[in-house]
């Protein structure tokens, strides 16, 4: 038998004897290692959080919320990227890879709520709840393509569970006894440990979904680092769970914070405001150009009155991409899809439009990653003058007979990927001479205008789930077609060639065999101009230096359960000179 084991931690250190669901004075409490207990942490988003449950989760800004509360079986270290364990203990997986079994943590408790039992404990029977929920075809489900094609019987149950949940749950998901749960899988899959990684399939109690049905999305029952206190349309507060498992190094029981609060912004300037007078601790974009207005001017750094901060980096496994309708009228035929691709200076973009921000993606649709050689595949080079061809021989020569189009943007005004389309547009009303019209919007004003089929051209970006190429091919392939808010293939690309061979890649057991494959897949998917890829970038944000053990990672996702608060000793003014 193949066997992988995770090693349970072995923490010793301070005791922490509060293990009550009474609330807490974090600030009493006291932590080793230089670390200190309390304090809040506060951010902004630009898109309002409608939904706290996990399988509603389908875009970066609630899962960034989603993760402090719920926890999924597995999870990634967000440093080495590596699997680690988290509700799950350890694993073992048979010798035809088909086969998982999961012993699950004792001792993990969800937050206190009105729906259970005091101290109620997180069990298998939960488990195969969360991962019935997330196969289903309930309208609350977003991230049925995750585990649908994958885990034995999933496709079965979702075609009938539309309307309820079937007693039974899926086939391939069985309670072998309280803590230990067993899942099948239709064929091998590779990636199949960093699937249940993904936020969105923390684990939740069936008690919690029996309770509040229609209103659970403002219900959230984790049992993560922290709880909700608070939902309104100003702002979201979690508090600490002061039941978490979880301690660090030093035997300090995690969580440090005392809360997290996050409030909305309607554009990036009150947010860079916000920071420069210290009501929010962290910036997640930084338009270059905006970076004097945060800190101040010399003169006002020189008098000590701009706020001490420091800025995290990494590489973002992310793709910002312009999608297309491609069963409209206006972009069924791929010549008119490849004219936009052609039409478009991608390098000219960054360099004149976002000052040097970003990294232009001249390749395939998947971005860099680890052994995936994203250099294989062969972009659409500038050429407006083909361009130009391509429209003429699709009968719109110098665009004469092509619609005037709305132009969907889910961002807020002066943001990067608010100048990103102004230059898109702007290159497309130069080179090809098509008026679009950008409609700034928010991701849920995005995703109707996209299923009423009335958004024909719109802008998006896919931040990877986790680190595997399968996660960005997947949009493509004609089984996720959706018309759900997880905006799967909301493009409608279909291919029976590209799914023949993205099929095919599942079942490859070889990695270098299966890269192969899926590099002809996003080989594919450029010559069919299925979408135009834009940019990549890096994630950068800027942090008030009171914030510490921040890291920014290449998923650009929220880890919260190791920072604490700590304020910079102020240096004596006669000192500075």
């Amino acid at each position: 038998m193949r066997y992988t084991l995770f090693s349970i931690f072995v923490l010793a250190g301070l005791a922490f004897t509060s293990c009550s669901d009474t609330e807490t004075d974090v600030d009493s409490l006291v932590a080793v290692g230089g670390k200190k207990y309390g304090g809040e942490f506060k951010f902004m988003s630009s898109e309002k959080i409608a939904s706290l449950l996990p399988t509603s989760s389908a875009d970066q800004y609630s899962s960034r919320i989603i993760a402090q509360i719920y926890e999924p079986l597995l999870r990634l270290d967000p440093e080495s990227m590596k699997v680690v364990p988290a509700v799950a203990e350890s694993f073992t997986v048979s010798d035809d890879a088909k086969v998982y079994t999961f012993k699950i943590r004792k001792g993990i408790k969800f937050h206190a709520d009105d729906c259970l039992d005091s101290g109620h404990e997180l069990d298998a029977h939960d488990v195969k709840f969360t991962l019935d929920m997330a196969c289903s075809g309930l309208e609350e489900n977003h991230i049925g393509y995750l585990l649908i094609n994958k885990i034995k019987g999933g496709a079965d149950f979702n075609k009938k569970s539309s309307k309820s949940l079937p007693a039974n749950g899926v086939s391939g998901v069985k309670v072998v006894d309280d803590y230990t749960v067993k899942i099948t899988l239709e064929s091998s899959f590779s990636g199949f440990e960093n699937v249940l990684t993904h936020s969105s399939l923390g684990i939740f109690p069936r008690e919690a979904w029996d309770k509040y049905k229609n209103e659970i999305d403002k219900h959230a029952v984790g049992t993560g680092p922290f709880a909700l206190e608070s939902m309104s349309d100003e702002k979201l507060v979690l508090k600490r769970n002061n039941n978490y498992w979880r301690k660090d190094e030093f035997g300090n029981q995690l969580p440090f914070l005392g809360k997290v609060i996050m409030t909305y912004t309607k554009d990036k300037r009150s947010e860079l405001l916000a920071f420069r007078k210290a009501e929010i601790d962290l910036v997640l974009e930084i338009p270059a150009e905006e970076i004097e207005f945060i800190l101040g001017s010399l003169i006002e750094a020189q008098e000590g009155k701009n706020i001490k901060h420091k800025v995290e980096s990494e590489s973002s496994m992310s793709m910002t991409y312009i999608a297309m309708a491609v069963e409209s009228e206006e972009f069924s035929d791929v010549r008119v899809r490849r004219a936009f691709n052609m039409a478009i200076n991608r390098d000219d973009i960054i360099d004149s439009w976002l000052e040097g921000e970003g990294w232009a993606a001249n390749n395939g649709f998947v971005p860099a990653m680890k052994n995936y050689p994203t250099e294989s595949v062969t972009g659409h080079s500038y050429n407006p003058e083909k361009a130009k061809a391509l429209m003429s021989e699709a009968g719109y020569a110098n665009g004469k007979g092509f619609p005037e189009l709305d132009f969907y943007v889910n961002t807020v005004e002066g943001s990067t990927v608010h100048k990103m389309a102004e230059a898109f547009a702007s290159q497309i009303k130069q080179n090809i001479n098509v008026q679009l019209n950008i409609k700034l919007c928010t991701i849920d004003e995005r995703a109707e205008a996209v299923a009423s089929g009335k958004a024909k051209i719109w802008r998006a970006g896919w931040i990877a789930d986790y680190p595997d190429p399968e996660n960005f091919l997947a949009m493509f392939y004609g089984g996720n077609i959706t018309d759900q808010t997880s905006m799967m293939n909301a493009f409608k690309f279909q291919s029976d060639a590209y799914d023949a061979i993205y099929e095919k890649a599942l079942l490859e057991s070889d990695p270098e065999k299966r890269t192969a494959l899926f590099v002809k897949c996003d080989q594919m998917v450029i010559d069919e101009a299925a979408l135009i890829p834009m940019m990549t970038d890096d994630h950068i944000v800027m942090l008030n230096a009171r914030v510490r053990d921040f890291k920014a990672n290449t998923m650009e996702s929220l880890n919260l359960t190791e920072v604490f608060i700590k304020e910079p000793k102020k240096q004596d003014p006669q000192e500075e000179k």
